[in-house]
């Protein structure tokens, strides 16, 4: 597996490529930081930028780079500078550890399992097999959430095989099932000592660069599932 840029490095935000392909519906370079988008997380935007000329990018397809309709594309072949939108990389980044957490939390005092997520920079939701909260549950949630997160746990990252992966009931308590069997090399997220996930994602190194979370509603959703929605302070 050619492992990729935002995972190389998940705080890179600006790098050089080449231009192997451009067309009007898609770049592709030959190394990129931009995340494609899975797990919930949405694709990253940016721009890409070429002797003051500048690609707005607005999106990431299976095939490569979304350029802006109307954008000047650059030549195959060209060196490009590219950028991230940097400001909302990092709040995705934030948000998206900040989920953990509250996984973790959910998982550890509930034995509740993730049914779905989804964020936006700054906003995101989790669905839980939870059939029943105790009188109380968003704001004693909100405070251990917080309380995790003081703790300044590291987020740390690593590539192990498949076989590794399925061996360890935590890393696929919510995955075994989602990941096709063609791939053979598995991403694995662990906020030290809570929550240990197979994901794809970009996250911040350390639980306190997440800041505050918020719960902000803890929604019924049917059949013994609950649906909790975080914010987090610019």
């Amino acid at each position: 597996m050619t492992v990729p840029l935002y995972w190389r490095d998940q705080s890179l935000m600006n790098w050089t490529a080449t231009v192997l392909a451009s067309s009007p519906e898609v770049i592709i370079l030959d190394e990129s930081a931009f995340f494609p988008g899975g797990g919930g997380q949405p694709a990253d935007l940016g721009q890409l930028e070429w002797a003051g000329v500048f690609t707005r990018i607005d999106g990431v397809s299976v095939a490569g780079l979304v350029p802006a309709e109307g954008d000047p594309l650059p030549p195959v072949g060209t060196v490009v500078h590219a950028r991230l939108d940097d400001v909302r990389r990092r709040q995705l980044m934030r948000t998206h550890s900040g989920l953990h957490v509250v996984c973790g939390v959910v998982y550890r005092d509930f034995g509740a399992l993730v049914t779905g997520s989804n964020m936006e920079p700054l906003l995101g939701r989790m669905d839980f097999n939870l059939p029943e909260v105790p009188l109380g549950f968003k704001d004693d949630l909100e405070r251990v959430v917080n309380e995790e997160i003081a703790r300044d746990r590291s987020i740390l990252d690593r590539v192990v095989t498949r076989e590794e992966a399925m061996a360890d009931p935590d890393v696929m308590r919510t995955a075994q099932h989602l990941i096709p069997p063609e791939v053979q090399e598995i991403r694995v997220i662990d906020v030290d000592g809570l929550d240990k996930q197979a994901d794809g994602g970009t996250h911040v190194t350390s639980t306190r660069q997440i800041g505050e979370v918020r719960i902000v509603k803890v929604e019924n959703k049917g059949k013994g599932f609950r649906r909790v929605r975080i914010s987090l302070p610019v």
